[in-house]
């Protein structure tokens, strides 16, 4: 059971790190502190936008959810 969690954490961990790396700048993050990305606000974002937001915070619960039970399951078993 516990090998089952550690693949679905390593599997999450990874689309995580994709879903935020595909995420658009929106500025005064640290890319400006060096002088990169002038970015215009728009007001609204796109359905895509939406979606990948959506995708991201589905993921990062399941993330948050593995580390958990994960957790738990060692602490049961003494490990």
């Amino acid at each position: 059971m516990t090998l089952l969690f550690t693949i679905i954490l390593v599997i999450t961990s990874t689309l995580l790190i994709g879903l935020v790396l595909l995420h658009k700048g929106r500025g005064g993050g640290l890319s400006d502190m060096f002088g990169g990305g002038v970015s215009s606000s728009l007001g609204g974002s796109s359905v895509a936008e939406r979606n990948l937001d959506r995708l991201t915070v589905g993921i990062g619960v399941i993330w948050a959810a593995t580390i958990v039970a994960l957790s738990l399951l060692m602490a049961y078993q003494g490990v």
